[in-house]
């Protein structure tokens, strides 16, 4: 399966992670090491999306209510979690919250 990747928060993504629910960043912290760890870039309708550049991140993860803005190094292999954010009613930002 390949070596996997490091996964690091921003400190943006710990304060988001911090104001949701025990449940919530349970469900956060468990998809994210779920679908990141090994294959980042796996592009799904469901799951995770490239996002158009310019964008502040370069992938986005749907995890139910909850979006989260990462980008992917390959040398050496690191997943960077800039954002964990709750879905609104509104669009996806333009620029990082």
């Amino acid at each position: 399966m390949g070596e996997p990747y490091e996964i690091r928060y921003a400190d943006e993504a710990v304060s988001d992670l911090r104001s949701l629910r025990p449940f919530d960043q349970r469900k956060v912290l468990e998809g994210v090491e779920r679908h990141l760890n090994f294959q980042p870039r796996f592009v799904s309708r469901s799951r995770i999306k490239l996002m158009t550049q310019p964008f502040w991140s370069q992938y986005r993860l749907r995890l139910d209510e909850a979006r989260v803005y990462y980008d992917v190094a390959d040398d050496p292999p690191i997943v960077n979690v800039l954002r964990v954010l709750m879905k609104t009613t509104g669009t996806t930002p333009e620029e990082s919250p």
